[in-house]
C-alpha cells in the first residue's frame, strides 16, 4: 500500500512540471524519512566533521530561533537594529545522525550567508558574514563539548556572499563576496596571507550593479593547481599564486546566470586515478539558474521560470567547448551533491522565480540523479518525491552511510510559520537508489593496512566483505564539503588506482572476504591535505565510508 501510494504522489507531482510519457521513466527506488521535525534552527549552513557529526547553523539576526542557549552561554549580538540585545536563542547545532540528537552551540556574530571549509586538521573553518560578522573567522573543533571560538578580525575585508576553496598546501582562498572583488586566504600563518589579491573578473561578470548575478562564485581546485572560478555565465583558471588568468573560458550558452541571486548549482564530476593517472582529465557539471533579471520580476511578483538547461567542460583540455543538456524539471537553488557511487544529486529548489526573500514559487520536490557517465539520453534520473518545500537557504548534504542529509528553508526575513512558505526547522534523510532494498547487501570494510593515515602515493590494502561475488569494484574518495545557498564548497569524488589481489581466503580465511591492492593519491593537487570518507563500490552499491587523512610527508 506505501509503495503504491509513493508512486501516485510521484506521478502527481511529476506531472504538474513534465509531461506524462516523462513520468512514466520515474524511478521508485529512492525514498525518504523525517529524522527530527524541529533542531530549533533552520539550516542555512551545513557541514560533515570527522567525528560523523553535522554542523549546521543560520544567521543570528533573523530573529528569535526556536531553541534556546544555556542561561550561561547568551551572547552579546549587534542586531540589524541600531542596540545591542542580549540573545539567549541558539542560532547553531551539532547534529548526531546516528541517534538523531542535537546539542544548541553559541554563535555571538552574524553568519548570514558566510562561507566555509574543513581544514586539514578536521577544524571547521569558516569565514565572512553580515554586519558585525563581516570580518570573523569562526572554527570549530570536534570534540565532546567543543563550541564556537570566533576571531573577530580574521578577514582584511567584509566577505557576504563569498565561497571558500581548500588549497594543495592546507591553506583556504576566500574568493569575492558582495563588492569585493579581490580574494585572500585563511588562515594567516605567513606575510603573503596577509595581504589582499585583486580579482577584476568579479568586477567584469556583474550584470546589473544593484543586483550582481555572481555571488557564490563556484570554485573548483584544477588537478594542475590552478582554480576553476565560474560567475555568472562565463568561467576563468586562474593561478591565484601569480594572480593571474590561466584561461578564459567560453560564455555558458543559453543567457541564463547561475549564480546568486539566480541560483544555480555547481560539482566538480569524479576525478579518475585509475592507471595510476597523475594528470587526469577535469571536468565541471553546472545546472540551473534562471535569467539574469529574474530577481529583479519577482520583487515585482512576476516569477519567470527557472533554467532546465545543464553544461558540461572538460577544463584541461587545450580549446573545451560546454556541452548542453537538459535536466526533466526547471530548477532555481538546487543543491548538486557528488555520491561515493560517482553519481551526481540535483536536490531542493524551485521551478520558478529566484533566491531571496519570499521570491521564489512551485518548489521542486523531486530530486533527479545524474549519471555522468551514462549516454547522454538516459543520464538523469528522477527520484521519489519529498512532502517538504526546501527554499531560499534550504542545504543538503552527504553522510558517511551514504544517505543525504536535507534541512533548511527559511525564504522569509525572520522566522516565520504562518506565511505561504514557512520557515523549516526538520530534518530529512533521502536514501539513494544504492540504498534500497536488494539481494546483493552492501560491501562492508574491515581493514585500511597499514592505516587509515595516508600519505601521498603511499600504497595500502583494503579489505572489504561482501555476501557475493560482484562483478564491478571500485574504491573512491570523498572530500566533505561545506554547504549553503545550493553550492557544496570543496566537495570532490576521486576514484582510486586499485586492483584485486584476492578473495575468499586472502584477507582472513572466510568466504566473502576480498583484498584490493591501491594507491593513495600522488599528489597534492589531486587531492588536498586532510580528511576524506573512502568507499568501496560494488556494482553500483557503496558501503559506508570509512575516514582516512592524507598528510604531507
Amino acid at each position: 500500500m506505501e509503495a503504491k501510494t509513493s508512486v501516485f504522489l510521484a506521478l502527481a507531482i511529476c506531472s504538474l512540471f513534465i509531461n506524462l510519457a516523462q513520468c512514466s521513466q520515474l524511478i521508485y527506488q529512492s525514498k525518504w524519512k523525517l529524522l527530527k521535525r524541529s533542531i530549533g534552527v533552520s539550516a542555512m549552513h551545513m557541514a560533515l566533521l570527522p567525528n560523523d557529526k553535522v554542523i549546521i547553523f543560520d544567521r543570528t539576526d533573523a530573529g528569535p530561533s526556536n531553541l534556546s542557549l544555556p542561561q550561561e552561554n547568551c551572547a552579546r549580538v549587534h542586531h540589524q537594529s541600531a542596540h545591542e540585545a542580549t540573545d539567549c536563542y541558539a542560532h547553531s547545532v551539532e547534529f548526531n545522525p546516528a541517534n538523531r540528537d542535537f546539542r544548541p552551540l553559541t554563535i555571538s556574530t552574524d553568519t548570514w550567508c558566510s562561507s566555509g571549509a574543513l581544514s586539514q586538521d578536521g577544524v571547521l573553518i569558516q569565514s565572512g558574514g553580515y554586519d558585525d560578522g563581516y570580518k570573523v573567522v569562526r572554527y570549530f573543533k570536534p570534540c565532546l563539548d567543543c563550541d564556537w571560538i570566533e576571531e573577530q578580525n580574521g578577514l582584511i575585508v567584509p566577505r557576504w556572499y563569498a565561497s571558500n576553496q581548500v588549497l594543495p598546501d592546507g591553506r583556504i582562498i576566500v574568493v569575492g563576496g558582495r563588492f569585493q572583488f579581490n580574494y585572500e586566504f585563511i588562515p594567516k600563518t605567513s606575510t603573503n596571507d596577509k595581504k589582499l589579491y585583486q580579482l577584476p573578473f568579479l568586477e567584469e561578470t556583474m550584470h546589473l550593479p544593484k543586483v550582481p548575478n555572481n555571488l557564490y562564485p563556484f570554485l573548483h581546485l584544477s588537478t594542475d593547481g590552478n582554480l576553476f572560478i565560474f560567475a555568472n555565465d562565463r568561467a576563468i583558471l586562474f593561478d591565484y599564486v601569480h594572480n593571474k588568468v590561466v584561461t578564459k573560458f567560453p560564455v555558458m550558452p543559453g543567457g541564463v546566470s547561475r549564480n546568486y541571486p539566480s541560483t544555480g548549482s555547481s560539482a566538480l564530476l569524479p576525478i579518475s586515478l585509475v592507471g595510476n593517472n597523475s594528470s587526469p582529465s577535469v571536468e565541471v557539471l553546472v545546472c540551473g539558474g534562471t535569467f539574469p533579471d529574474s530577481n529583479v520580476k519577482a520583487n515585482a511578483g512576476i516569477y519567470m521560470p527557472a533554467s532546465k538547461s545543464c553544461g558540461r567542460l572538460i577544463i584541461t583540455e587545450k580549446n573545451p567547448n560546454w556541452e548542453m543538456e537538459e535536466m526533466p524539471i526547471n530548477r532555481v537553488m538546487g543543491d548538486m551533491i557528488l555520491l561515493p557511487t560517482g553519481d551526481v544529486l540535483i536536490i531542493n529548489g524551485a521551478a520558478s522565480g529566484t533566491a531571496g526573500w519570499a521570491v521564489a514559487r512551485e518548489p521542486v520536490l523531486n530530486p533527479v540523479l545524474y549519471k555522468p557517465n551514462h549516454e547522454k539520453t538516459g543520464r538523469f534520473e528522477l527520484m521519489n518525491p519529498t512532502t517538504i518545500p526546501r527554499l531560499y537557504h534550504s542545504t543538503a548534504h552527504l553522510l558517511s552511510d551514504g544517505r543525504v542529509l536535507v534541512g533548511g528553508s527559511n525564504p522569509n526575513v525572520n522566522y516565520n510559520f504562518t506565511t505561504l512558505y514557512p520557515t523549516e526547522l526538520s530534518l530529512e534523510a533521502f536514501y539513494p537508489p544504492y540504498l534500497s532494498t536488494s539481494s546483493k547487501s552492501r560491501p562492508s570494510i574491515n581493514s585500511i593496512k597499514p592505516g587509515v593515515d595516508l600519505t601521498y602515493l603511499q600504497k595500502f590494502y583494503l579489505g572489504f566483505k561482501t555476501n557475493y561475488v560482484p562483478d564491478k569494484i571500485y574504491v573512491t574518495m570523498v572530500a566533505p564539503s561545506f554547504t549553503t545557498h545550493s553550492f557544496a564548497m570543496n566537495q570532490r569524488v576521486l576514484v582510486l588506482d586499485f586492483s584485486q589481489v584476492g578473495k575468499n581466503g586472502n584477507l582472513s580465511g572466510s568466504k566473502g572476504y576480498i583484498n584490493l591492492e591501491g594507491f593513495a593519491p600522488a599528489r597534492p593537487e589531486l587531492a588536498p591535505p586532510g580528511y576524506y570518507l573512502l568507499f568501496v563500490v560494488c556494482d553500483g552499491i557503496p558501503s559506508r565510508g570509512m575516514w582516512v587523512r592524507i598528510k604531507k610527508l
